[in-house]
């Protein structure tokens, strides 16, 4: 065997065989393929984008749930409004910075659309008695707080500081509902 072909037979062989370590035959087959690691990864982070997804729906749907509370202790008890309307401003607040905006949609020309309905709203049950209804606000205010509390060690870093405060902020107003008047 030559010079020449020895060198033309290695050269092939290289190449087979960096085409195998590739996972490429040849040029015309196309792009490679992912291996099984970059798969893995991809779907780990397909996961991991679930998981804080469902994350941030529950903690807005528990700010949410308490926003709702606020506004129907507010259509129940008028005379309560000086003492909860600030309160029910943070939790809306709240709802927007963890992730919706509770306020109504805008139209194309800059109205507020308000929902079409037919039936009365539906709201949670309010007590008749203010001095029912204002412990039963705390404890919604706890129980919202004490839901933001429990997601921390899931979240993301920004938002498990946003939780702790939103968190912190709950349960300051479930103690300005109940202890705080008695101050």
């Amino acid at each position: 065997m030559t010079t020449t072909g020895r060198r033309a037979l290695l050269v092939a062989g290289a190449s087979a065989a960096a085409a195998a370590l590739t996972g490429c035959t040849s040029d015309d087959a196309g792009p490679p393929r992912p291996r099984a690691a970059e798969r893995a990864a991809a779907r780990e982070a397909e996961r991991v984008a679930r998981a804080e997804a469902a994350l941030r729906r529950r903690a807005v749907t528990a700010s949410r749930t308490l926003l709702e509370r606020y506004d129907a202790t507010l259509a129940a008890h008028p005379a309560l409004h000086a003492r909860v309307a600030p309160l029910r401003a943070s939790v809306a607040a709240h709802v927007r910075a963890l992730g919706e905006d509770p306020r109504p949609t805008a139209t194309p020309d800059g109205a507020s659309a308000a929902p079409v309905t037919t039936a009365p709203p539906t709201g949670p049950a309010v007590p008749a008695d203010p001095n029912v209804a204002l412990p039963e606000l705390a404890g919604a205010a706890h129980t919202a707080s004490a839901a933001h509390t429990a997601e921390l060690l899931a979240a993301p870093p920004e938002y498990a500081r946003l939780l702790a405060s939103v968190a912190a902020s709950g349960a300051a107003h479930a103690y300005l509902l109940t202890e705080g008047a008695r101050a």
